[in-house]
This record gives C-alpha cells, structure tokens and sequence, in this order.
C-alpha cells in the first residue's frame, strides 16, 4: 500500500478553482485505480505552518549545539515540533500531488511555507563533500497548475517560476521527476475556458492511472 499526500494550496474549492477542479479529477481517478492506497490531503490554507523565523532558527541553533527540545522555549518547542511533524510525514510518504495556481507567475505563500518546511537536512537532503545529495530517489510527484494565459510553453513561458520552482526542490531532494499538468490559457480566451478544463482533466485521468 502507498501513501499519497495531496497537497492543495489554494483557498477555493473545485467548484470555483481550475487547479482544484483538475485536482479532484485526479485524486478520484487516483483512488479509483489504487483502492488500496492511503490519500492523505493537506489543505494549506488550513493547516499550521510555522513560517522560518527568528523562533526557528533560534531553536534550531540550540539543538544543534546540544541543548535537548525541552529545554527550548514555548515558541521554539512549537513552531520545531510542528516542522519536524511536516517533514517526517512527507518522507513517510510515497507520492506527491501538489495543486496550485500560478500567482504573480508563481505560486500562493502558503506551499513555499510548505516547501520551506520539508526542505531539511538529513531528512530529505544531506550534505556530502562534494555538494548536497537528495535523500526521496524512490518517490513520485505530480504538478497540477492552472493559469489565466499560457506559460508552460511559448512566449511567456520564461515568466513560469511555480512548476519549475517545484521541479528545482524535486530535483534537490532526490525525487525522479515532477510531471506538469497544466490547465491554462482561461483568461486569454474566456470562450475556451471549460473546454481547456476538460482537456486538461484528460490529461489529469491518464496521468492518474500511471502514476
């Protein structure tokens, strides 16, 4: 049995969001196929992510010179605690989906919190002598990313940095590779809105059965 982790960043759900919309489509034809398997959704906007602040670095630096967690204070004890949480349970997964829009030609705050906070040495990377070494080589991951105009091709697509920020972190990390599907181009023309939807839950469905 694996263990999925379907990660949402986005505010709205599938009945007024593209990415969800696709994102559902996914998940379903997932479970569909994979009866077996254990999804687990993280909805961002939902959840406690601690931000790296001055508490996180501050306990970090105590643990790292050999002060035990009890001895942190409340803050640190807390905003470490809820980290170590988030990264333990991403290794312990499987297999990725990340659901996102592109805003500002990235993603929302929420999922780099979310990144920031499993991007952790000796959990999912490590530091060797000749550079860091990504430690998931035996994971999967997917991309679902909706946007008004067209960028993961064309004109605009050096203006792209959320899927190919994700692929850089999937990279680091060790995971093989991130697959994109992309509904986009809604905005740009509005009359094609629910057919682009409907092509790319296509792409979601065949995407899913092979993943």
């Amino acid at each position: 049995m694996a263990t999925v982790l379907y990660i949402t960043a986005h505010p709205h759900d599938h009945q007024t969001s593209y990415s969800m919309a696709v994102g559902k489509e996914f998940i379903d034809a997932y479970r569909e196929a994979n009866k077996g398997d254990e999804v687990i959704h993280l909805d961002l906007y939902s959840m406690n992510l601690p931000q790296l602040d001055a508490d996180v670095f501050s306990g970090w630096g105590k643990l790292r010179g050999g002060s035990a967690f009890n001895e942190l204070s409340s803050e640190e004890q807390a905003k470490v605690g809820r980290l170590n949480e988030l990264v333990d349970q991403f290794v312990a997964a499987d297999k990725y989906v990340f659901v996102s829009p592109m805003w500002n030609f990235s993603f929302p705050p929420v999922l780099k919190a979310y990144i920031d906070s499993v991007c952790i040495a000796g959990k999912t990377f490590k530091y060797t002598e000749t550079g860091p070494v990504g430690l998931l080589t035996d994971k999967k991951a997917v991309h679902i990313q909706a946007s008004g105009g067209v960028y993961s091709e064309g004109p605009a697509a050096s203006f792209e940095s959320g899927h190919s920020y994700l692929q850089k972190v999937a990279m680091f990390t060790g995971i093989p590779s991130l697959e994109g599907i992309f509904v986009e181009g809604m905005a740009a023309a509005p009359d094609q809105a629910e057919s682009i939807k409907a092509k790319a839950i296509v792409k979601a469905k065949e995407v899913a059965a092979r993943f």
